[in-house]
């Protein structure tokens, strides 16, 4: 593996990302820009491309780089952890043609928004809005650091940490520029079938170069029985895996990201395509980064960083040059297609449910000019936050996750529970945030339960505590959203 190799292979990703990105731009509705057009795509998306686009949105480097780091450190238990979130989008099928319904009878952009509507108040929208906005960052710079660690890691340093964080950086906020989500989409599905066919192909190159599946589970038994053993060398005890696993199970719908693509398929039935394709790309994605981790740990036993286990095996003399770059760019690509998603969906965020809700007499027109003008802002912001470099990637990945969980229960409440009011889903929120602040600053625990365990049940005790306090508000709606309520 040499700089050179490396570096043609981010050049000509690049290329070939643009000229979709543009094409992408060139079959778009005509017609002047609106908020539902640059960022939900005039909800017009099929669903094979938002299959892919939701697939390449949700595996980002947390799989090849995070997973496979959590693997190298964890044994078998990171397949459990995975398989947790795996079960979680059955959630998609519960929720997704609700979201979809609510979303076209309303005409909503975000999820933030759709809540403020269902609870007649626009400080429910602002405080899901900031909410989303206080964690989604730190997640955005997870994916920005797995580049950094990606190019780093295999070319020995000579590409810096650093340059591989401000060219993802720089990437996603091009393809968020070029034509809003759907420069974003269509690039995601260019990216999701380079991930999917070149990490098969070279995760199964590897392991049968370390003696077949047989050699490499016996390797791994005689060296280190404890990796295969539930709950592994040490990285989880039940109480730790509770607190990763938990706000992973509700990511379908707690992560904006990924809940705003509900609203963008054209119909039901696209929407019912782009889970079964995810879900098929999902579970193979997924047992190829677990192996990935642990060949890693057969080849390479003695890591200073798990996270860098990836970079590592892919520089190796394992897999030939021209491969491991393709996986490279896989990789790379999973990374930007997230880190872009992101950048859409906050600012979305905070000119529809931020500034639209603090200054209610703007236009849409205004409204989208201020979500493109915080797109750098957003970006920088993230950039910044990688550059720190703190902790593993999966667990930073978890403990944004484990803040955004405080929506879900004002999210199933405006869908299966009309009893459910503004003070509650307010409380819930606002003072689930403030709780999972306090317990991963201070470090705390409570019954020997962290964060990530004490975070749904606590915001979900408090809405409907609020909500049994309270009555709902005359603004508040549930058409479209409950069952007895017309569709």
């Amino acid at each position: 593996m040499t700089v050179s190799l490396v570096v043609w292979g981010v050049v000509l990703y690049v290329l070939l990302s643009s000229v979709v990105a543009y094409l992408s731009r060139q079959r778009g509705p005509q017609g002047g820009q609106s908020m539902s057009r640059y960022f939900l795509g005039n909800r017009s998306m099929g669903g094979v491309v938002s299959a892919l686009s939701y697939s390449a949105t949700t595996y980002s480097a947390f799989m090849m780089v995070g997973l496979a780091g959590l693997t190298y450190k964890g044994g078998v238990g990171a397949l459990g952890f995975e398989i947790i979130y795996f079960a979680g989008v059955s959630l998609v099928s519960i929720f997704g043609p609700r979201f979809w319904k609510a979303a076209r009878r309303h005409a909503f952009v975000t999820p933030s928004e759709m809540l403020g509507k269902r609870y007649g108040s626009r400080w429910v929208a602002v405080a899901a809005g900031l909410t989303a906005l206080g964690f989604l960052i730190p997640y955005s710079a997870v994916q920005l650091a797995g580049v950094g660690y990606l190019l780093s890691g295999m070319t020995q340093g000579a590409i810096p940490f650093g340059a591989g964080v401000v060219l993802a950086t720089l990437l996603a906020i091009a393809f968020s520029f070029v034509a809003g989500i759907r420069s974003v989409m269509w690039t995601d599905s260019l990216q999701a079938l380079v991930m999917i066919v070149a990490s098969v192909l070279v995760g199964g190159l590897v392991v049968a170069r370390l003696g077949g599946p047989a050699v490499l589970f016996e390797t791994i038994a005689s060296r280190a029985p404890q990796m295969l053993q539930v709950p592994g060398p040490g990285l989880f005890s039940f109480p730790t895996f509770l607190g990763l696993t938990i706000p992973w199970f509700f990511f379908a719908i707690s992560n904006p990201q990924v809940s705003q693509r509900l609203f963008m398929p054209k119909s039901l039935a696209a929407l019912r395509q782009m889970l079964l394709i995810f879900l098929c790309f999902g579970l193979v994605y997924t047992l190829v980064s677990v192996l990935w981790g642990f060949s890693a740990f057969v080849a390479f036993p003695d890591l200073a960083t798990p996270d860098l286990a990836t970079a590592t095996l892919l520089a190796s003399d394992y897999v030939p040059p021209v491969l491991g770059v393709v996986v490279m760019v896989g990789i790379l690509a999973a990374a930007v297609s997230t880190i872009d998603s992101i950048l859409l969906t906050l600012s979305s965020i905070f000119a529809r449910d931020v500034y639209g809700n603090l200054r209610p007499d703007a236009p849409e027109r205004r409204q989208l000019w201020v979500g493109k003008a915080v797109i750098p802002v957003i970006s920088v912001l993230a950039l910044v936050f990688a550059t720190l470099q703190l902790s593993m990637i999966s667990i930073l990945s978890v403990a944004a996750s484990a803040g955004l969980v405080v929506v879900v229960p004002a999210t199933i409440g405006a869908f299966f529970w009309r009893r459910g009011t503004a003070t509650g889903a307010l409380l819930s929120i606002l003072g689930g945030v403030a709780f999972v602040l306090w317990m991963y600053l201070s470090g705390n625990r409570l019954f020997g339960l962290n964060a990530g365990v004490l975070g749904f049940p606590v915001a979900s005790l408090l809405f409907v505590a609020g909500s049994l306090l309270t009555r709902p508000k005359a603004t508040a709606t549930t058409e479209g959203f409950l069952p007895m309520s017309s569709d």
